[in-house]
């Protein structure tokens, strides 16, 4: 694969810049600094945002044109996030349908799921939350009880989902749900649900940043059309597959960029401080080469969109490498910035940009989702080093 950017590419590079410029009235950051802003308010500058990006033709961009992608290359694509993250552009709020859903109907959904689901998935008028991790099933996702019983051209829901995020403003759920209680993972099913279906009920979950972007869902009795079945009866686990490989490596490449941003500041702020000292450079010169790795690897998983394919176990290895640099790049800074760094207002850091001690506290969160670092390296050992499996 060569590495090095065409003309073209350089070309749509620019081109991507002069819009961002344009069309960004601010960084993220200050939105999420400003006192006036609420979780309702963030949420539709998201939602905003991403409709000037749809408009734009810059949504779906790897996506064929006839279910209203760009139809442009994973390069572009790469290019785009890294763009996005360079500028601090507001995330859009359906990147679980994007990213996630999006590429599950386009290797497993039928033609006339994607000309539903696809075009107002890109547009952000159906927003889309992601309906895997139960109270008993979270790491151990193929533990799940949700159970989908059939009756007649329906299905029939009932469970509880948590951690879903984005539930309490999502319009629709995609679910793993039991068609087969008898089957440990060929009796799962990838089901799409409305939210405003009569039985289900989201309750929002607070997060100890203080923000609710975490919901639970309850399903009670709750009617689903079969035709908004997802591949066959049995297909569950395989598509997760795909949605999960997609959520642990997709993306990656981009966040290294945002990460070189952070250690910016970081380094500014240090420098503002009066932290010059050996042992400090010794810390960010260790940041800024485990950023570099991670570009590295995230150009392996680039190098699998570009040939058509789904990400492989390079992805588990990806999303292992981000994670757990994200909580050591967060730690650090704290520890670099003294008592300082936990103060929004107060810190150098935080009057540039960052926000500290919210990127720490979050910053747990990514060694669980999308399956755990546990997962990840049990992934890694069976699927890349073939390493014997032990007992169970």
């Amino acid at each position: 694969m060569d590495l090095q950017l065409s003309t073209q590419h350089l070309a749509f590079r620019d081109e991507l810049r002069t819009w961002l410029e344009r069309n960004m009235d601010r960084p993220w950051r200050e939105h999420l600094r400003d006192p006036e802003a609420t979780e309702d308010g963030l949420i539709e500058v998201r939602r905003a945002w991403q409709r000037k990006l749809h408009a734009a033709g810059y949504l779906g961009m790897d996506w064929p044109r006839e279910w209203g992608g760009r139809g442009g290359t994973a390069v572009e694509k790469a290019l785009f996030e890294a763009e996005l993250a360079r500028a601090d552009a507001p995330p859009i709020p359906n990147f679980l349908g994007i990213g996630l859903l999006g590429p599950a109907l386009i290797h497993h959904g039928t033609e006339a799921q994607r000309r539903r689901f696809i075009p107002p998935m890109l547009s952000a008028d159906e927003i889309w939350c992601q309906g895997f991790s139960e109270p008993g099933a979270g790491s151990d996702l193929a533990a799940l009880k949700m159970s989908a019983q059939i009756d007649g051209d329906h299905f029939v829901l009932n469970g509880q989902k948590v951690w879903t995020t984005f539930g309490p403003w999502a319009d629709w759920i995609f679910v793993l749900a039991r068609t087969d209680a008898g089957d440990r993972y060929g009796g799962i099913s990838f089901i799409l649900c409305q939210l405003d279906s009569p039985g289900v009920t989201v309750r929002p979950l607070r997060q100890i940043t203080g923000e609710s972007e975490f919901g639970e869902v309850f399903f009670e009795d709750v009617r689903v059309p079969r035709e908004n079945l997802v591949g066959q009866i049995g297909e569950g686990w395989r598509i997760a597959m795909t949605v999960l490989a997609f959520e642990r490596g997709a993306v990656s490449l981009g966040s290294s960029y945002r990460y070189a941003r952070d250690l910016e500041q970081l380094a500014a702020a240090c420098r503002e401080i009066g932290r010059t000292d050996a042992a400090t450079r010794d810390k960010l010169a260790r940041l800024l080469v485990e950023i570099e790795v991670m570009q590295a690897n995230g150009i392996r998983v680039l190098a699998n969109l570009a040939e058509g394919r789904v990400p492989g176990p390079e992805a588990s290895i990806e999303k292992l490498v981000w994670s757990e640099f994200d909580k050591r790049f967060r730690e650090t800074a704290l520890d670099l910035l003294g008592p300082g760094g936990l103060l929004l207002r107060t810190c150098p850091a935080a009057r540039a940009e960052v926000d500290w001690a919210r990127e720490f506290l979050w910053s747990r969160a990514g060694t669980i989702y999308s399956g755990s670092s546990e997962v990840q390296r049990n992934i890694i050992a069976k699927r890349v080093l073939d390493l014997p499996q032990g007992a169970r």
